[in-house]
């Protein structure tokens, strides 16, 4: 539900009261029941849910919604319209009991509502968000950040660092890697058997031959070499200012690896602001999230627009979905290699 302050709960309502992502799944909330039935009085929805905390995984609800609901959290009395430590403590809960059911496939994917990083902060956690967490939870040796929005994935290679920083940053590794998780994500996830994969530069026209930075030619050119030994279909670096343009009017390429967050967001963001969903990669489970924050400013108006939500609830659907097919799949051949 992510922060109980925040637009989670209304999003979250808003989203699950569309008949068509209903039929898709059945539903588990890790949040307060309080909070969503208010969000759902606000919006004037009838939204029905079932509420068993301790037998949530063990009944047929037949594409019901259950909340597994944290009643002992009194929020009501605290009235928090901002960043808190009680919000910090309870998006925290949400977080992390949502990703141990992942992790003992009790649920097949986890998407997640805004937290807020402050929040975290004042009840003494470490982590700046939802990727440290999972990629530290899940004990995964590196992950990134997956956003699919309109006509573009993107990848990034770093991630909520000042500009002056990257430079300083950037290394072949941190090139690399995202490079590699993000063609084992579109193979396992997404079903692209040969996923072609660009990667944009970091300076002006690419460096323009060392003239502009020689990033390209030091860090940027040699991580895609290691990619492309290792069998990945992998061009570039490529001038961030025409990369976009080409992969969206000749569709050449299934994923771009950004330098920095603004490279890759603006477009994500200008062709898809409500739409867009953030995906984290490298890590052993489906995790897809809301691209947007927790707009405590809008709390309790029903002005939160649930697009993105419900774009992150049918992504986290077709990734289960293929994991699926993938796995029948694998079973079958090995029954047959078998006999």
């Amino acid at each position: 539900m992510g922060d109980p302050a925040g637009i989670g709960p209304e999003v979250i309502v808003k989203a699950l009261a569309e008949p068509e992502i209903r039929r898709r799944a059945r539903f588990v909330i890790y949040g307060m029941n309080e909070l969503l039935s208010y969000a759902a009085d606000m919006a004037e929805l009838d939204v029905y849910w079932w509420r068993d905390q301790h037998e949530r995984f063990d009944r047929d609800y037949m594409r019901g919604v259950i909340v597994a609901d944290y009643d002992e959290i009194n929020w009501f009395s605290t009235n928090v319209r901002e960043s808190s430590k009680i919000g910090g403590q309870a998006s925290m809960r949400f977080a992390c009991d949502a990703i141990d059911d992942a992790l003992a496939g009790k649920i097949d994917a986890m998407v997640t509502a805004p937290i807020s990083k402050e929040s975290w902060h004042l009840a003494g956690f470490k982590y700046p968000g939802h990727t440290e967490l999972l990629t530290d939870r899940c004990r995964a040796k590196c992950s990134a950040m997956m956003f699919v929005g309109g006509p573009f994935r993107v990848v990034l290679a770093t991630i909520h660092m000042a500009l002056a920083n990257i430079r300083n940053r950037l290394t072949i590794g941190k090139v690399f890697d995202p490079i590699n998780l993000a063609n084992d994500a579109l193979i396992k996830w997404f079903g692209i058997e040969k996923p072609k994969i660009a990667v944009a530069a970091l300076n002006p026209h690419a460096g323009e031959a060392g003239q502009f930075g020689d990033d390209e030619k030091r860090i940027i050119s040699p991580a895609i070499l290691m990619a492309q030994e290792a069998g990945i279909n992998v061009e570039g670096p490529f001038p961030a200012d025409t990369l976009f343009h080409k992969a969206l009017h000749e569709q050449c390429y299934d994923i771009i690896v950004a330098m920095y967050h603004d490279q890759g967001l603006i477009p994500i963001k200008l062709l898809a602001f409500d739409k867009a969903v953030n995906v984290t990669i490298g890590i052993p489970i489906i995790r897809t999230s809301v691209d947007h924050g927790t707009a405590f400013d809008i709390v309790g108006r029903n002005r939160a627009n649930p697009a993105s939500m419900l774009a992150a609830l049918h992504l986290a659907c077709d990734m289960a979905l293929t994991k699926k097919k993938k796995n029948q799949h694998k079973i079958i051949k090995s029954r047959e290699d078998t006999l």
